[in-house]
């Protein structure tokens, strides 16, 4: 049996929330979370990216350091590293099969439970110094929220996404996440709405938890963020943040908002006793990497037996919030110049919403399905495209075929190609072109 294949057998248990089942699962496995220190880190945008930098920081600072999250792009051990390294197959079917033994049939876990149990078993059998934990879905009856005492919790941001289950206010889906803080244990927090503030602060009064509200970071050469440099890797990105001056690799303005909290969590754990040199630091920022979130990649176009390799821009916003920082970005590099955007989403998102983050009048947009999940309909995506630009939208029924039309003018005109709107969907495009 296979990773994959004992995985997809609690596929069918679906998304409920709960602590029950993973506490008593984690206690049929000798509570290995108990023995593993935890950052936590919850939030509409930007934990993936806080997670890597915090992640890289420490590893340079010379500790051993688990990361767990969630979704994975292309492989299920995406989601389980130790310094940077994805759990090999081997290890991970081992964990997985200690995760089986002390699984009740009469309870049976879900499939993020089971994986995120694994996850916890596997980081103390290794005895890493320190785990960086994301949240799967809110935080407060997440199956990450296992830990009594974490080291820090981070809140990275709060938008509207998941209102299905997280409530349908800010403040309704800022109480969940703010369910990962715990009492008397540091806190750190980057820039929320108003409603969202008020419940953060409630929360950390309440728990008497020291909390660092996070500023963004200042960029000391804009212009990087800003012109079509950013398609130049040798050009290095500066930020300053209370003084620090660092890398900033990962692209988007919002990336000055999420490497500071980074920082605030790194500042935390100094004040605890942990000993990360400014060259950790340094060092940690210059070598993060975060996939599928604005990677520009190549993309070979096959055509009249012609094979040709293009520049595409990949990027996995899939809410309005990450849809506008995608925007923003795009505007930065590509002032006044059409687009193309080839889309996908799953049929549960704000989809109007996200299209109009994106969309200006004179780009084309080209819609796609997201294999292999409850998919948007290409057809419906389109119709709803037709009301933001003027030329009309293009459904295809595969991603390839789409990405092939989006390039079909480009040896004639320049013009960014942008591919976007659902982890899932950059997920199927680096498993064919990675």
């Amino acid at each position: 049996m296979t990773p994959d294949e004992f995985l997809a057998s609690f596929g069918k248990f679906g998304i409920h929330l709960g602590l029950e089942r993973i506490t008593q699962l984690l206690a049929d496995l000798g509570n290995p979370h108990q023995r593993v220190p935890a950052i936590h880190v919850a939030g509409t945008n930007g934990k993936g990216s806080v997670c890597a930098y915090v992640s890289s920081i420490l590893e340079m600072a010379g500790f051993r350091v688990g990361r767990y999250i969630s979704p994975h792009l292309v492989d299920w051990r995406e989601r389980i590293c130790i310094n940077d390294q994805w759990i090999a197959s081997e290890d991970l079917l081992k964990a997985l099969m200690q995760v089986k033994q002390a699984i009740q049939p009469q309870h049976p876990p879900t499939q993020f439970e089971v994986i995120t149990a694994a996850a916890w078993w596997y980081f103390a059998d290794r005895q890493v110094d320190v785990a960086v934990i994301e949240t799967g879905l809110g935080g407060r009856l997440d199956a990450t929220n296992v830990c009594d005492r974490p080291l820090v919790s981070v809140i990275t941001s709060i938008s509207m996404e998941h209102w299905q289950r997280l409530g349908s206010t800010l403040a309704a889906i800022a109480s969940e996440k703010a369910g990962i803080i715990k009492p008397s244990c540091p806190v750190v927090i980057g820039e929320l709405p108003p409603e969202a503030v008020a419940v953060m602060r409630d929360k950390v009064e309440a728990n008497h938890c020291p909390v660092t509200w996070v500023h963004g970071a200042t960029a000391i050469n804009s212009t990087a963020f800003s012109s079509e440099s950013t398609l130049d890797s040798s050009l290095e990105n500066l930020a300053v943040w209370e003084g620090i001056t660092y890398p900033l690799p990962l692209l988007g303005k919002h990336q000055l908002m999420n490497s500071a909290i980074a920082l605030g969590t790194i500042q935390a754990l100094r004040t605890q006793g942990w000993e990360i040199p400014e060259s950790a630091v340094t060092e940690g920022m210059r070598r993060t990497q975060w996939l599928g979130r604005l990677q520009w990649v190549e993309y070979q176009q096959s055509s009249g037996g012609q094979k040709r390799t293009h520049k595409l821009l990949i990027d996995g916003a899939h809410n309005v919030a990450a849809a506008e920082y995608l925007r923003e970005f795009v505007d930065r590099a590509f002032p006044n110049q059409p687009r193309r955007w080839v889309i996908g989403m799953l049929d549960t998102k704000d989809h109007l919403g996200i299209l109009h983050a994106l969309l200006h009048s004179q780009d084309r947009l080209i819609t796609v399905p997201v294999p292999f999940h409850q998919t948007a309909d290409p057809e419906m995506l389109a119709k709803l495209g037709a009301t933001i630009v003027k030329e009309p939208p293009t459904a295809y029924p595969d991603l390839e075929s789409g990405l092939d039309a989006a390039f079909c003018e480009y040896e004639s005109q320049y013009y960014p190609v942008i591919l976007c709107g659902s982890l899932y969907l950059i997920g199927q495009f680096l498993s064919k072109n990675g």
